[in-house]
C-alpha cells in the first residue's frame, strides 16, 4: 500500500460481499515468551470493546450481519473480517474501536483464562490431541515447536494482562501486515479502508521465521490410557524447502503416499488390505519453520504393533520403489481435476494468493505448478521421491492402554 510498502492482495467481485484478512507476520505463538499468550491474546480481542464489553460488542455485529474473528497461529496473527457490501463502512468502524479500545478488563482477562484452563483440562481426554501433541514434542525437542497452543495450566497461570498488552504493542504493527481483499469494493477504497485501521498501529520490529530440525531419532514414545483404542501419529523430517520450485513434485508424491484418502499408499495398505484402520494419512507439511512427514491412524489394541510396522514398511518401499504409472496418472487426474473446487469462491482465491506470496513462490504459481503435475513424468517423480529416504527416520507418538 502507497509508499509504506503494506503489501495488498486484492480481488473483485460483483457479489454484494466484502471480506478482508489483516495477518501479522511474527506475531504468533513462536515468538511469546510464556506458552499460551498469543492465544490468550487472540480470545481477549474477541472479547468486545472496553467499552460495550463481549455480549453488547457481539450483539452490535450480529444485528449488522458483521462477522469478526481473531485467529492466532504459529507465525501469524489474523484478523478476519466480512460484511454486506451496505455494512462494510460500520464494520470497519467497528474494528477500529476494537482496536482503539479492546477489552483489557480484569472481568475479561478472567473469564479467557478460565476457558483455556478448562479447554486444556479437557484435551487430556482427547487422545487424538495427546498423541499430536506428544508427536510435536518429539519431532521438534528443543525448539518453541514443541509449544502447545494453548499453553500449560503452569504457563497459564504466570500469564499477567500487561504481558498480553506489551505483547500487542510489540508485535502487532502496520508495518509486519499483509491485507488481503476481495468483494464488491474497488481497490483504491480497500486501500483506504485498510489504511483507517492499520495507522492505528505502531510500526514495530520485524520478527524472522524461527526453522526448527525435525528429529530423525526413530524414536518411539507411549502414553498409556484406559483406552480401548490405539492412537498412532507418526512423523519423519522432510528435506525440501517451503518455496522450492518444484513443490509440484511434493504435492504429486504426498498424494499417493497418503494424502489422497482410499487409492493412497497409507489406505490402501492399513485399512483396504488389511482393515487395521478405518482412516490412515500421511502427509509432506511445508513451512517456514519446518518441513516434514505427518500421518496419522486408528487401530484396535490388538494391532498396534502390526500397524506401526506397516507404516515403516509403506514408507520404505515408497522410497526405495517408487511410484507406478496408473498411481501417477490417478493423482494427475485428481489433482488437476479437483482445482476447480479449490477456486470457486472469491475466499479461496485471495487465500491462495496470500499463500503465494507467504511462501515466495509467486503469484499465480499454483496454476503453473498445475501445468508442471500435468507434464511430470514417471521418472522424474521417482527420481524425486528417491532422493528422500529421511522420509524413513520415523518417530512415532501412541496413545495406548498398558496390557501387562
Amino acid at each position: 500500500i502507497d509508499r509504506y510498502k503494506i503489501p495488498f492482495i486484492y480481488e473483485k467481485s460483483d457479489i454484494p460481499m466484502v471480506s478482508m484478512e489483516i495477518v501479522f507476520d511474527g506475531a504468533g505463538s513462536l515468538h511469546e515468551s510464556k506458552e499460551g499468550l498469543v492465544q490468550m491474546l487472540s480470545s481477549l480481542m474477541e472479547e468486545g470493546t472496553k467499552k460495550l464489553g463481549p455480549a453488547a460488542f457481539a450483539k452490535i455485529l450480529d444485528e449488522h450481519g458483521i462477522s469478526l474473528s481473531i485467529h492466532a497461529g504459529r507465525e501469524t496473527i489474523t484478523i478476519e473480517l466480512s460484511a454486506l457490501k451496505e455494512q462494510l463502512d460500520f464494520a470497519i468502524k467497528s474494528l477500529r474501536e476494537l482496536i482503539k479500545d479492546p477489552n483489557y478488563s480484569d472481568d475479561a482477562f478472567k473469564r479467557v483464562k478460565k476457558h483455556m484452563e478448562a479447554n486444556i483440562k479437557e484435551q487430556q481426554s482427547n487422545y487424538n490431541f495427546v498423541a499430536s501433541q506428544s508427536l510435536r514434542s518429539i519431532l521438534f525437542k528443543g525448539t518453541p515447536l514443541a509449544k502447545r497452543y494453548e499453553g500449560t495450566m503452569q504457563s497459564l497461570a504466570k500469564i499477567g494482562l500487561d504481558d498480553i498488552k506489551e505483547f500487542f504493542k510489540k508485535h502487532i504493527g502496520y508495518n509486519n501486515a499483509t491485507v488481503l481483499f476481495g468483494g464488491d469494493i474497488s481497490e483504491d477504497d480497500a486501500k483506504k479502508m485498510a489504511k483507517s485501521i492499520l495507522f492505528l498501529l505502531p510500526a514495530v520490529e520485524k520478527e524472522k521465521p524461527i526453522v526448527a530440525k525435525v528429529s530423525d531419532a526413530n524414536e518411539t514414545k507411549r502414553i498409556y490410557k484406559q483406552t480401548q483404542q490405539a492412537y498412532v501419529f507418526f512423523g519423519s523430517p522432510f528435506d525440501f524447502a517451503y518455496d522450492h520450485k518444484d513443490q509440484y513434485k511434493a504435492r504429486v508424491a504426498e498424494y499417493i503416499l497418503g494424502g489422497g484418502g482410499f487409492g493412497s499408499r497409507m489406505m490402501e495398505e492399513i485399512r483396504v488390505k488389511r482393515g487395521l484402520a478405518y482412516s490412515a494419512y500421511a502427509s509432506l507439511k511445508r513451512t517456514k519453520n519446518a518441513s516434514y512427514l505427518s500421518g496419522y491412524l486408528q487401530t484396535k489394541l490388538s494391532s498396534e504393533d502390526e500397524a506401526i510396522a506397516l507404516v515403516k514398511k509403506v514408507v520404505e518401499e515408497f522410497t526405495k520403489n517408487g511410484i507406478t504409472k496408473e498411481e501417477l496418472d490417478g493423482a494427475k487426474k485428481f489433482l488437476i481435476g479437483s482445482e476447480p473446487l479449490r477456486t470457486e469462491t472469491i475466499s479461496q482465491r485471495v487465500s491462495r494468493a496470500f499463500d503465494e506470496y507467504y511462501y515466495n513462490r509467486g503469484l499465480n504459481s499454483s496454476k503453473e505448478q498445475l501445468k508442471k503435475i500435468k507434464d511430470v513424468t514417471l521418472e522424474q517423480m521417482n527420481e524425486f521421491i528417491l532422493s528422500h529416504p529421511e522420509i524413513t527416520k520415523l518417530n512415532f507418538s501412541v496413545v495406548t492402554k498398558n496390557r501387562k
